[in-house]
């Protein structure tokens, strides 16, 4: 049988403006909606087509067009054919934000030690003078104000007024908004739901909720984060229960346990490693001593690695126990590195700042065309990183410093004693001034800096393992050079560690603008330098230069990158997720 012919819509309608108006238009229009009425007939489409020219002038108006030239037209159908509804757009000029006045009520608006956060909420205002006024970004503003008035010390606050007032005869409008912040809130006592398996105590330390201390939301998100980054939930919800006394309000902690024990079998790839092949066995509480242990085998092209790690319950001061052993063969420049480590110490992850101190023991041996070497050392190491950014994964400003200090002694060639310092720095530098910001000053971007020396001091016939000297080049180190590709070149030509290491970046991210608004896509320039040597006056850099584009991802930044390797004169293309430091 043949198919059943298409049922005719009652009209078709054309809109004639500019393209993103047009698109606007034929999504929103009311009209659309009585396109598939078949018996609607040429009265009732006149009316409709009437009604049509005030809808498409408040769609405009939205849009911050408050003074369009509208035509209508309804062409009779031709035998055959459906009638057309013509709209015709002259949008006319459009309106900018002449004003913009943000007033504080409650405690925020007498409360001193508020200063900085009225500063902050004013200086973070997106509709700025200036800038075309929509429906959109109004709302999005007030929102995104009302977010910063809650996210700290007033958790109850509202927005009481908003007004805004459109001159169309000067094509301008006057913004006006007023904060409630209601009363200032602290934390009360913390109350635990859903502890079975574990004790309360365990995820009271992992919270680290001080009572007492004024509301703030990152910390609680910091706590719900630290509690799932512990392996020991699987989901965690940390909120503040507003309906008690601000002055000591309960922080709710509601946890769903993991299984005792836990296999993760996962695939990846980077530009660096290629593809990458992983299994991963936790126990969160070893029979006999209460620990938590973790043991992953990873595979890929340049390292494969066994390791399991021991960790103790957290201590009240934060400090746990940590016992590790590594086994890894990996490709360092032109030779194969098969290693072993073994590591006691102690670690602690606070809010901003980490600290670990172990012992170690390290043996390496480096295999390759010409050279069969082993090297072993014992050393201990104090490690300390601060993280300051404004936001992880996703970073905008602030800055982050780590520095390793350790000493050693080889346990080959006479054991002679090593000193071995590592030192890294990232930092954002916003271009926009936060007291001005336009829109020319928010596609601007930042600028990120990152900084990174080492050194091994020692006796120049010491014997030090592999896995404690340097090599660079890579997605994230020296763009356009290969994983481990900048090193120490020996009189053969072949590359090996080295005992000094500096690697510099610069970099310019500038946010991806559609139609005048801020994307989840960002472009960069950069420029790589890095060397390693096996004496500071020998440091040549090797220089890389690329252009490249950021994603927001639910996982995190994807980073893709082209870059051109200065001395190997070849482009290469890096890929990575994440964001560490």
């Amino acid at each position: 049988m043949p198919a059943p012919a298409a049922t005719p819509a009652a009209f078709v309608l054309e809109v004639r403006a500019t393209d993103d108006i047009r698109d606007y238009l034929e999504r929103h229009l009311e009209l659309q909606r009585y396109r598939d009425l078949v018996d609607l007939d040429d009265n009732e489409l006149a009316r409709l087509t009437v009604a049509a020219g005030q809808n498409t002038r408040e769609l405009l108006g939205t849009l911050g067009y408050f003074s369009p030239q509208i035509d209508l037209a309804l062409q009779a159908a031709a035998p055959g054919t459906a009638r057309t509804v013509v709209i015709t757009v002259d949008p006319g000029v459009t309106t900018r934000v002449s004003l913009v006045d943000i007033q504080f009520v409650g405690a925020i608006g007498t409360d001193e030690a508020a200063t900085e956060q009225r500063r902050l909420i004013r200086a973070g205002w997106a509709l700025r003078r200036g800038m075309p006024f929509t429906q959109t970004d109004w709302d999005a503003a007030k929102t995104a104000a009302l977010r910063e008035l809650t996210r700290q010390r007033y958790p109850t606050g509202t927005v009481t007024a908003s007004h805004a007032e459109i001159d169309t005869d000067t094509h301008s409008a006057k913004l006006s908004l007023t904060l409630d912040s209601g009363p200032l809130y602290r934390v009360g006592t913390v109350q635990i739901e859903g502890i079975e398996r574990y004790e309360d105590t365990l995820a009271r330390r992992l919270a680290r909720i001080p009572s007492g201390g004024e509301y703030d939301q990152s910390r609680l998100l910091e706590a719900q984060q630290r509690l799932m980054d512990s392996g020991y939930f699987d989901s965690a919800l940390v909120t503040l229960d507003t309906s008690g006394d601000p002055a000591a309000a309960p922080v709710k902690v509601q946890v769903r346990e993991a299984k005792m024990q836990k296999i993760t079998l996962g695939v990846g790839a980077s530009t660096d490693a290629g593809p990458r092949v992983t299994v991963e066995h936790r126990h969160h509480k070893v029979p006999g001593i209460g620990w938590s242990a973790l043991t992953k085998l990873s595979i890929d092209r340049e390292t494969q690695s066994l390791g399991t790690e021991l960790l103790s319950r957290p201590e009240e001061s934060g400090w746990r126990w940590l016992n590790s052993a590594l086994f890894q063969k990996q490709t360092s420049g032109s030779f194969d590195v098969y290693s072993q480590r073994y590591r006691l110490g102690r670690t602690q992850a606070g809010e901003r700042i980490d600290r670990n101190i172990f012992a170690e023991y390290d043996r390496a041996r480096t295999a390759g065309v010409g050279v069969n070497d082993t090297a072993e050392s014992l050393s201990t190491t104090y490690a300390w990183t601060q993280r300051n950014f404004d936001s992880i994964p996703f970073p905008s400003s602030g800055y982050g410093l780590s520095v390793e200090l350790g000493t050693g002694i080889t346990l080959r060639s006479g054991g002679n004693p090593y000193v071995r310092n590592v030192t890294r720095w990232l930092s954002y530098w916003s271009l926009a001034d936060s007291e001005r910001i336009t829109r020319s000053v928010l596609r601007s971007g930042r600028i990120a800096v990152r900084l990174e020396g080492g050194a091994v001091v020692a006796r120049s016939e010491a014997r030090i393992p592999d896995t404690q000297l340097f090599l660079t080049g890579g997605d994230n180190t020296v763009r356009g050079y290969s994983l481990r590709s900048i090193g120490t070149r020996l009189p053969t030509d072949q590359t090996t560690a080295g005992r000094y290491l500096a690697v510099g970046s610069v970099e310019w991210q500038r946010p991806i603008t559609v139609n005048d608004r801020l994307t989840e896509w960002e472009s960069t320039l950069f420029v790589d330098a890095g060397a390693v040597a096996d004496q500071p006056g020998n440091l040549k850099p090797r220089v890389g230069v690329g252009t490249g584009v950021r994603w927001r991802s639910p996982v995190g930044p994807l980073q893709m990158d082209v870059a051109y390797g200065v001395t190997p004169r070849q482009l290469r293309l890096h890929l990575s997720v994440g964001f560490t430091f």
